[in-house]
């Protein structure tokens, strides 16, 4: 008996092809924003001494691959709502070069900028930006920034210097290591590290039993300036906190004092946004693929210019067509929420743009604890006890 060949008919099978075509295929194309990471060439910060230092608390090289594997990790979770982020490396080769770089950013009219830039040219890029771009401090630690300077589309995912000695100080007062001898820099950065440290001993009860200057110099007459047996050759201190924000007075220190003391500040024990030893809340994870990418440990800046991508990435979830203005405002309502691998949710503050985030008191090779302590308490939220709070807050600028 001969057979019939079977035939296809487009029909009905024709149809359903084409159907389940459709609904594999996008619905929508997929909307692709940019994120700018603006630096210096000449970044005092990056100078090859420093970085092969590698002093606690500074930055350990560029940040683009921070924000590239920032933009990496959300990738998933843009996807599923049809965006993409692209990391651009925005560059000037010196501070009278950046307003060049600015305005090719404004004429391209990208609309996230991280910003890896001291402080005078972090306000320089604020005011450069105006509306028509959300910046995120990403390593100037300065509370000017976040006070008479601030912005009203400047965020600040590096914690401020008072941050940083909030966190150090709730340490030493839940220790109940109440007296602290201060040595005390000469340079500006010195100086401010020093006026946070005084605000946050005063604020948790620690005793500053006395501040005693310290200098690097390579005059003879002045030797004794960097001597650390004779300066801390007191008896009625706890701790000795060291406020160098160069690093290479404080280095000497730790085992190095007349009284066995612990050292804390610029070295020994250590406030800071993130450490390669981290190992809870995803922590390992971070550090490893940012290792393998970057081949340097994870600094608190680069952490900074991760979580910062994340943020533009959670914003864009929510409101991606929503001007600038008003993501500035949700940002600052507390209504944007990113994972940071530290444990709980983070927010910005409505008062001045800060990330919300815990600190860790470290060493060189692990963190021995996190800020706010176990007791520090606050009417609404306990990470508000580091910074300045809503009351205290100099900045005037709103979205």
């Amino acid at each position: 008996m001969t057979r019939t060949p079977r035939r296809l008919h487009w029909g009905a099978w024709g149809v359903g092809a084409a159907l389940l075509a459709g609904a594999v295929a996008p619905a929508l194309a997929v909307s692709t924003h940019t994120v700018a990471v603006v630096s210096l060439d000449d970044d005092p910060r990056h100078l090859p001494r420093r970085l092969e230092r590698r002093y606690p608390g500074h930055p350990g090289g560029t940040l683009l691959a921070a924000a590239q594997l920032g933009a990496s990790d959300a990738e998933v979770g843009l996807r599923a709502a049809d965006l993409q982020l692209k990391v651009r490396e925005a560059t000037a080769r010196n501070a009278d070069d950046l307003p060049r770089v600015l305005q090719q950013l404004k004429a391209d009219m990208v609309a996230y900028w991280v910003l890896d830039l001291p402080e005078a040219q972090t306000v320089q890029a604020a005011k450069a930006a105006g509306g028509a771009a959300l910046l995120f401090n990403a390593s100037a630690s300065a509370d000017g920034l976040r006070g008479a300077q601030c912005g009203a589309t400047l965020f600040h995912t590096y914690p401020s210097q008072h941050m940083l000695q909030d966190a150090l100080a709730q340490y030493l007062a839940a220790r109940n290591w109440r007296n602290a001898l201060v040595l005390q820099g000469p340079d500006p950065d010195d100086v401010a590290m020093g006026q946070s440290w005084q605000r946050a001993a005063k604020r948790y009860g620690v005793k500053v039993t006395a501040t005693k200057p310290f200098k690097l110099s390579g005059d003879p007459r002045e030797r004794d300036l960097a001597n650390p047996r004779l300066l801390t050759n007191d008896r009625g201190h706890d701790v000795v906190a060291v406020m160098d924000a160069d690093g290479e007075f404080a280095r000497t220190l730790p085992y190095a004092t007349q009284q066995p003391r612990p050292v804390v500040g610029a070295n020994g024990l250590v406030p800071l946004a993130w450490h390669p030893q981290w190992e809870r809340n995803g922590g390992p994870q971070v550090n490893r693929r940012f290792q393998r990418s970057a081949a340097r440990p994870m600094t608190g800046q680069d952490w900074a210019a991760w979580v910062a991508v994340k943020a533009v990435a959670a914003l864009l979830s929510e409101h991606a067509k929503a001007p600038l203005a008003e993501q500035a405002r949700q940002l600052r309502a507390g209504q944007v929420f990113v994972d940071g691998a530290k444990g709980p949710r983070l927010s910005f503050r409505a008062w001045d743009g800060q990330l919300r985030q815990p600190l860790f008191l470290s060493h060189v090779d692990g963190v021995v604890g996190t800020a706010p302590l176990d007791g520090v308490l606050h009417p609404t939220e306990v990470l508000d006890t580091l910074g300045v709070d809503q009351k205290e807050t100099a900045c005037k600028a709103r979205p």
